[in-house]
């Protein structure tokens, strides 16, 4: 009996070594050594300054101002808005929005009254920021990714369909011309997983700092 649990104690203690630190501190090693970017999250920095990540969805807005004072929402939180000189994501689930220590989905189902809410809140908001740019826009034309959030809600990709409707807006709010910011579309977006999988996504920040670099942030 006692030897039983001798050797457990004594099991316990080295896989815990092996495992919980030797493993974890090898892997970590090996990773910085071969693809740091990848293993510090694909972060990117202008000018010194952290910006974003290539890999985790933001939001690119304004904070809402009326009669002079910056306005908040019920909990205390500033109320913002779209910037239109950018190009903006998919809707995200996570709370608050684009929360990246809170990676998540809604949970609801496809005939959940709060899911049809949402959706048609999303498409709403999409013709509200676009429609002026693009009179032809309508509900049926608004991408599924403009009317519902990804699977983590961090998603720093959207379709083409949807970053061609957003190029009129972008290219009227920063005064270029609509194929400057097409090609700039075409340079930013990245094909099907292992040239199969998916479908390809533009990467919004990639894109949004290619145009600050185009029109010196205006």
């Amino acid at each position: 009996m006692r030897r039983d649990i001798v050797s457990s104690a004594i099991g316990m203690v080295v896989l815990t070594v092996l495992l919980g630190i030797v493993y974890p501190l090898a892997i970590t090693g090996i990773s910085q050594l071969t693809f740091p970017g990848n293993a510090n999250g694909q972060r990117v920095y202008v000018n010194g300054r952290l910006v974003g990540s290539k890999i985790v969805g933001q939001q690119f807005s304004l904070q809402v101002v009326k009669d002079g004072k910056p306005q908040v929402d019920e909990e205390g939180n500033p109320l913002t808005a779209p910037d239109p000189r950018y190009f903006q994501p998919r809707p995200s689930a996570t709370i608050p929005p684009y929360n990246a220590a809170a990676s998540t989905f809604s949970n609801l189902g496809p005939n959940n009254v709060a899911t049809k809410e949402a959706i048609e809140s999303n498409i709403k908001a999409y013709l509200a920021l676009e429609k002026p740019y693009d009179s032809g826009l309508s509900a049926a034309k608004v991408p599924v990714d403009a009317a519902n959030s990804s699977a983590s809600g961090l998603d720093p990709e959207i379709s083409v369909a949807n970053a061609d409707i957003q190029a009129h807006r972008v290219a009227a709010v920063r005064r270029l011309s609509l194929s400057q910011v097409m090609s700039l579309i075409f340079k930013y977006t990245d094909g099907r997983g292992l040239g199969f999988s998916g479908e390809p996504g533009v990467n919004v920040l990639e894109l949004n700092l290619a145009l600050d670099r185009l029109t010196g942030g205006h």
